[in-house]
């Protein structure tokens, strides 16, 4: 059970938006008058901030790129309906990861635990003062893992763990799954080939080799206040479900900014270096990829989390600059 948490806390990190059933206050409510015209501005001049589904062409080419989300909510059902055509129909679908990389990622999980948990030196709680430890004790039995486990996770892994709120719990535990799932399991009924767009190794190349230092304080951002987590999930579903997902993305960087215990300087630097590995590199890493398919076939579809489409460095913008005309769908 806990190999399956593991696993899908991996791949939710993998792209924003994820969220499930928690509801409450909305961060967004929350915000101050001046958190709310930085919002704004934010968002006012960003490439293609709205939209989950949309048509790049050029010449007979034609790529379908759709914004998704990780862990399921019922609403997602219509926009897997307007996707399906589309994914039935391709010759070929790029995801994060397909079942292939799955596997392989659980394998290693299995066979490697040194890559997501500290099986030498020091635990947790000798790394942390007290009361932190404490705050990540009662932060992961909210979430029904013992605490004895997470004192043994690598802090990179245990701040994806603490990313995910405890009204999310239940849907991780039933094993339900998001529209990447859905785009999958579309593809596989309708005999289409899936690839991945990186390795399976992706998340630990960026994290494994960072200094203690710098994940434990990505651990203390994660570990943030239970009710701003809420707050914030249940302003992620949202603007996701609104199609706002340029204002998503720059509501994580203010509420970063807003943790408890953090400066705004190492605030504004982590969230910097974040960005930077998890959304900017890997865009462009995946570009080459998404050029060979295209190559190779006429109608391909491009299946990422929501956040990889927006902004300077979106898959959106980058299609642009290579000559692709932008159609939105939904």
């Amino acid at each position: 059970m806990f190999l399956r948490r593991a696993l899908t806390a991996l791949f939710v990190l993998l792209g924003l938006p994820a969220a499930a059933e928690c509801t409450g206050s909305n961060y967004l409510d929350q915000l101050d008058a001046a958190q709310t015209a930085a919002l704004t501005a934010a968002v006012a001049d960003m490439p293609y901030a709205r939209g989950l589904i949309w048509q790049a062409r050029r010449g007979d080419r034609e790529i379908t790129l759709a914004g998704t989300m990780h862990i399921y909510d019922p609403r997602l059902d219509p926009i897997r309906d307007a996707l399906r055509p589309e994914v039935t129909t391709a010759d070929l679908v790029l995801l994060e990861a397909t079942p292939a990389e799955e596997r392989q990622l659980q394998e290693l999980m299995a066979t490697q635990p040194d890559m997501l948990f500290i099986t030498d030196g020091p635990t947790l709680p000798d790394l942390l003062d007290e009361p932190t430890w404490q705050l990540i004790a009662d932060a992961v039995r909210a979430r029904n893992i013992p605490a004895f486990l997470a004192a043994k996770m690598q802090p990179w892994y245990l701040s994806m763990v603490l990313s995910i709120p405890p009204c999310a719990s239940d849907d991780l535990m039933a094993g339900n799954r998001g529209l990447d799932a859905m785009v999958i399991d579309d593809a596989t009924l309708a005999g289409v080939p899936m690839q991945a767009l990186e390795p399976y190794t992706t998340l630990f190349d960026i994290f494994q080799n960072d200094p203690m230092e710098d994940q434990i304080a990505m651990l203390r951002v994660a570990l943030g206040a239970p009710d701003q987590q809420e707050q914030i999930f249940v302003a992620t579903l949202d603007r996701y479900f609104a199609r706002d997902v340029g204002r998503l993305w720059e509501l994580s960087r203010i509420a970063t900014a807003d943790v408890p215990g953090v400066t705004l300087q190492e605030a504004t630097a982590l969230f910097a270096e974040t960005e930077q590995a998890l959304l900017i590199d890997r865009n462009l890493a995946w570009m080459p990829v998404i050029n060979a398919a295209v190559a190779q076939h006429d109608d391909i579809v491009v299946a990422a989390g929501a956040a990889h489409l927006v902004g300077e460095y979106g898959l959106l913008q980058l299609l642009e600059n290579d000559g692709w005309a932008l159609t939105r769908l939904d």
